[in-house]
């Protein structure tokens, strides 16, 4: 009978124990009657803010009963000779953003070889947002519940049905990287300043802001897998970090920055960061 008792309360303790998680290490919280976000926060041992950037939370940052929050347990990345925000970005498929606010430093701020990075897990958008909500891969969006160095790993997916993002004559193809001579990262396309530059496929905005100075204003689209598209020499930009577009969505409009000689486009299609021909991915590709 003393051996049932004790497996009973046992039992009992283990199930207390998963009806209410450790908010110190929990992924997932459930909001319940009476709590608050700097509770939460304060259980959870992380600032207010990360759980307010990894859920997209909107001021008054009121919270409803039974609501589910993504605990952002956040990963470290240790920036290496050479590397760019919007190029770690790229890497793990977050918001350059959301990892600058995470890591407390100035979004425009260059990084420097041996900083440490704090790279927060975002919630997944909502499916309303756009058709890549449902096709995510669970490495962008599982917490991870102790620091990493590596980035998240993801499905290797076929290439998207990329579409030309503007209309126009192509004036540089696209020159791959052999040593020491020149290249080319992608194709530049001529198209009349305020020209709508639109998405070549559904995707997540991961970086939207000012690019190197050779690229001028740039938006770089995470899509499914390891894909990733940018749009660069930019006049106007129309969208934001984190956010989600359709296929044809515009995203800003043609212009003449960074080291553009004229209003065009400079797009580039990359996979693992390599960057392809997009002339390869684009329908009736166009030559220069």
């Amino acid at each position: 009978m003393r051996g049932a008792a004790a497996l009973l309360l046992a039992a009992s303790v283990l199930l207390i124990a998963a009806a209410d998680p450790d908010p110190k290490t929990e992924t997932t919280h459930v909001v319940k009657d009476g709590e608050t976000l700097g509770g939460i926060a304060n259980r959870a041992e992380m600032p207010r803010v990360l759980i307010i950037e990894a859920n997209g939370l909107k001021a008054p940052y009121a919270l409803r009963l039974g609501q589910k929050l993504v605990i952002p347990r956040r990963r470290i990345h240790t920036v290496k000779d050479g590397e760019t925000g919007f190029g770690i970005a790229m890497d793990y498929g977050v918001p350059w953003s959301a990892i600058a606010t995470a890591s407390g430093i100035d979004p425009k701020a260059a990084v420097k070889p041996g900083q440490k990075l704090t790279v927060p897990t975002l919630a997944k958008p909502p499916v309303t947002a756009s058709p890549l909500a449902a096709a995510l891969p669970a490495a962008l969006t599982s917490p991870s519940a102790t620091p990493s160095e590596e980035p998240a790993k993801l499905a290797d997916t076929p290439a998207p049905a990329f579409r030309w993002p503007v209309d126009g004559k192509v004036r540089r193809g696209f020159v791959a990287k052999q040593g020491d001579k020149p290249w080319h990262d992608g194709i530049d396309v001529i198209a009349p300043r305020g020209t709508a530059v639109r998405a070549a496929a559904a995707g997540k905005v991961i970086f939207a802001g000012d690019g190197p100075r050779e690229y001028g204003k740039t938006v770089i689209l995470f899509h499914s897998g390891r894909w990733t598209t940018t749009y660069s020499y930019l006049d106007q930009i129309t969208i934001k970090d984190g956010e989600t577009v359709g296929a044809g969505e515009r995203i800003g409009f043609n212009g003449q920055t960074g080291l553009a000689s004229e209003p065009q486009l400079h797009f580039e299609v990359r996979r693992n960061r390599v960057p392809l021909d997009p002339a390869k991915y684009l329908p009736k590709a166009k030559k220069p």
